[in-house]
């Protein structure tokens, strides 16, 4: 049994559809966008057929993505159809381009309806059958990192697969948090050198000085502490894969070593004159521009191009946010497996107000924040005054400023601007993580003006900071 939304006044077209679905079929009827939408909170629909009019937000440019964004944010495979009459054609094929499933013109013909709901089918088919072969190859322990509603990341799975069981350097590029560790080791556990080492090394957590002897290894009495001959990384993970983290910020003369060993796959270990061979698959990644850094004469460029030799862009979660939902369902399910807590669900306005937020941590912050809800709720299902209050008051910080014509032409221009100036504050006390000195420097003024300005629109810094990042 299917279930069906319809989203309609045309009462003749509603019956039109209704007949042309099999009568076992359960259906629902709402005259309104707003009764649509409690409808579809409440369960799963297979078919959503809804009105074009109840997608427009009353502006010559609406943007159907938008509009149809908080649909998916629900249930995401739920198939949208478009009703709209014959003058309003370019807005529903502007939304199926948006990403709805097809449109329908009224008055609706039942032939029309049966085609739709067939070449639905088809594409559901072809759909299912392109994944069953493409999770063939995915190992069934990374089915959860896999689910996606992004065509960003389903590209970045493309790469991954395709570069997978080969031996070349990857590199890896993104802003912190974006899960760059978890494709690394979704590369590697997809090789054909997957039953060896995956040796990670976070190349900006160790001092220069120690690095040489972390990745190449040292001899005994190479330097006071050395006690006894130590392996390098190179020669631990021969066979396998070694992960780089934060490539960019090595030293020159740490880049020099490294350019020697992708090039011939030779090193010394420290205080040691024999040439040793590791025959190890790299894979680097950075936060950095490694291109600019090329420019500015910090990274070396003939370094540079040995490991862009397959690179693998991670979006930002801000480009990705139909992903949120599922992400937050991931994670709710990992900290139940760890918790005697068992937290179900979560309101569909806070899911909104997460996809609305702009995750400067990414993924790592988006789970810091699910994590702390999850440690501090006490009913069955997240509720908001769990949520850090620059996630959860988001939307009323961003509504559209009104003005009272009745005042003042001064009046209103320091009322808007007391109001762009605290939203300017927000959003940079947001990117500084609370940090006043850093927040100061951004802003152009000094530690003493911001605290003028926090005291007169009530911030504090406090609200702004994150919890501690944990590692992906």
């Amino acid at each position: 049994m299917r279930r069906i939304l319809i989203a309609s006044g045309e009462r003749d077209s509603v019956e039109t559809i209704q007949k042309s679905f099999d009568p076992n079929d359960s259906f629902n009827f709402a005259p309104d966008r707003v009764t649509c939408f409690q409808y579809f909170r409440k369960k799963r629909y297979e078919f959503l057929f809804i009105d074009i009019d109840f997608l427009d937000n009353g502006s010559t440019d609406t943007d159907y993505k938008e509009q149809l964004q908080p649909f998916w944010a629900a249930f995401p495979s739920t198939e949208i159809i478009i009703l709209a009459d014959s003058s309003r054609i370019r807005q529903a094929v502007r939304a199926v381009r948006s990403g709805a499933s097809d449109y329908l013109t009224y008055p609706v013909d039942r032939a029309e309806v049966r085609l739709v709901i067939e070449n639905i089918g088809k594409n559901q088919k072809l759909f299912a059958e392109l994944q069953t072969l493409r999770n063939q190859f995915w190992r069934k322990d990374f089915q959860a990192v896999l689910r996606t509603q992004s065509p960003l990341m389903k590209a970045v799975f493309d790469k991954v697969r395709s570069v997978a069981q080969t031996d070349s350097t990857v590199l890896l590029t993104g802003e912190t948090g974006t899960g760059k560790g978890v494709v690394a080791n979704l590369i590697h556990r997809h090789s054909r050198r997957s039953e060896k080492q995956f040796i990670a090394v976070h190349c900006g957590a160790i001092p220069d000085t120690l690095l040489e002897s972390e990745l190449f290894g040292h001899e005994k009495g190479a330097f006071t502490g050395a006690t006894r001959l130590k392996p390098g990384k190179f020669e631990i993970a021969d066979g396998g894969t070694l992960f780089l983290d934060e490539i960019g910020t090595i030293s020159p003369s740490m880049q020099v070593k490294l350019l020697q060993i992708l090039q011939d796959k030779s090193y010394q270990r420290v205080g040691g004159d024999t040439t040793l061979t590791s025959d190890v698959r790299i894979i680097a990644a950075t936060n950095a521009d490694l291109e600019t850094m090329c420019e500015n004469g910090t990274f070396r460029r003939d370094l540079y191009y040995r490991l862009l030799v397959f690179p693998i862009e991670i979006p930002p979660l801000r480009d990705r946010r139909e992903d949120i939902p599922i992400l937050v369902e991931g994670f709710m399910e990992k900290m139940n497996r760890f918790s005697t807590k068992k937290v179900k669900g979560i309101a569909p306005e806070i899911i909104t107000m997460l996809q609305q937020y702009h995750w400067p941590g990414n993924i790592r912050e988006l789970e810091n924040v699910i994590e702390r809800a999850h440690v501090l709720e006490s009913s069955k299902a997240l509720t908001a005054q769990n949520f850090p209050t620059e996630i959860v008051n988001r939307e009323t910080r961003t509504q559209t400023i009104s003005v009272d014509p009745h005042h003042t032409l001064d009046t209103v221009r320091k009322t808007v601007v007391e109001k762009a100036e605290r939203e300017y504050l927000c959003r940079l006390l947001e990117l500084h993580n609370g940090r006043i000195d850093s927040t100061a420097e951004a802003a152009g003024i000094g530690v003493r003006q911001l605290h003028k300005l926090m005291t007169k629109y009530h911030l504090h810094k406090e609200n702004f900071k994150k919890i501690r990042s944990i590692p992906l």
